[in-house]
């Protein structure tokens, strides 16, 4: 059965990341974007980062100009922007399409694992969540519309897990 620590994914400045390297950690995966309404949600992000990270989770983001092209720049202008609007300082990977035929392998695999509303497998729009276990599997998927803060109930009994 596969887990998140099959796939690999490419770090922001382009540099290839095994995410095995986070087994038994407890996992945050987010597609972001930079222009989006719910781009304020980085700082939320930032702040389980901050507050979760030492006790085991990891908030990986992954940029995506799917939606409305709100993630237009480069990889170099998303880090920036990420560190200078939110001091965002969790791992940002590099932009990838999370729906279609070039939808990232990982995206594929989690949208099978935790359907959304009605369930569909398509990501719907930025900032859409996935919470992965400490055994690789998703536990949960999240709306954009769902805060970060409001997450983390469900964070911390997966931490505690």
């Amino acid at each position: 059965m596969p887990t998140v620590y099959d796939f690999e994914a490419l770090q922001i400045n382009g540099k290839p990341v095994a995410l095995s390297q986070f087994k038994g950690k407890v996992m945050l995966i987010v597609n972001t974007a930079s222009a989006c309404g719910f781009t304020p949600q980085f700082a939320g992000l930032e702040e389980l980062h901050e507050t979760y990270g030492k006790k085991g989770l990891v908030v990986l983001g992954f940029p995506c100009n799917q939606f409305g092209a709100q993630d237009a720049g480069s990889n170099s202008e998303i880090a920036e922007f990420c560190q200078l609007n939110y001091g965002v300082s969790f791992p940002m990977m590099a932009k990838i399409d999370v729906n279609g035929a070039q939808a990232h392998p990982l995206y594929q695999w989690m949208s099978k694992e935790a359907p959304g509303l009605l369930g569909s497998k398509a990501i719907k729009w930025n900032f859409t969540k996935f919470l992965i276990g400490k055994d690789g599997q998703v536990l949960k998927r999240y709306a954009p519309t769902d805060t970060p803060a409001g997450m983390a109930k469900d964070i911390e009994a997966a931490l505690a897990a």
